[in-house]
């Protein structure tokens, strides 16, 4: 796990400056989004918010298999394309959506819940925005790297199919 943070964290040259990505893409495991999701208590109806989507499992999977708005935010535009693509095909487009943008400048007041697995750098940038950005009760999910200012009300292990574990972190706000 050390390994993994000191590569990622590699990848930002200059600390000084706020980074252009959030995070290298690295795809989460369907069954980590699962349980993602089900820690975080998505309900349908309710508004789901992907930071840093990637190729839009997520996403995908909140509007599948919860019957949540679910909304994407990359600022890749190859994974945006692909992402919107997938949702094309499974004509979920009533439901989900990818936002071609910046992470910190999005507006999440209608957020129930927001799923990241974004570096330890980026969520500590981050936790100030959503701390004003959304509503009182909305949830949050970190994977692997936690909001280091909050205390998570639940923590989780698991493991995915290739025996990796994955630390999930559940945030009320």
């Amino acid at each position: 796990m050390h390994l993994i943070f000191l590569l990622l964290a590699a990848f930002f040259q200059d600390q000084d400056k706020p980074p252009e990505r959030a995070a290298p893409y690295y795809p989460t495991p369907q069954v980590v989004v699962d349980r993602m999701l089900k820690l975080g208590e998505l309900k349908k109806g309710e508004t789901l918010y992907d930071l840093g989507s990637g190729d839009g499992r997520i996403v995908v999977t909140g509007a599948q298999k919860f019957g949540a708005k679910s909304i994407g935010v990359e600022l890749d535009k190859g994974l945006v394309i692909q992402s919107r693509q997938r949702i094309g095909k499974l004509e979920l487009g009533n439901l989900a959506s990818i936002i071609e943008g910046d992470i910190f400048e999005q507006n999440y007041a209608d957020a129930d819940l927001i799923t990241v697995y974004l570096l330890p750098v980026t969520n500590i940038r981050l936790s100030p925005v959503l701390e004003k950005k959304m509503k009182r009760g909305a949830r949050v999910v970190c994977h692997d790297f936690e909001f280091t200012e909050w205390n998570p009300e639940k923590t989780e292990v698991i493991e995915d199919s290739e025996g990796r574990g994955h630390t999930l972190f559940f945030y009320r706000r």
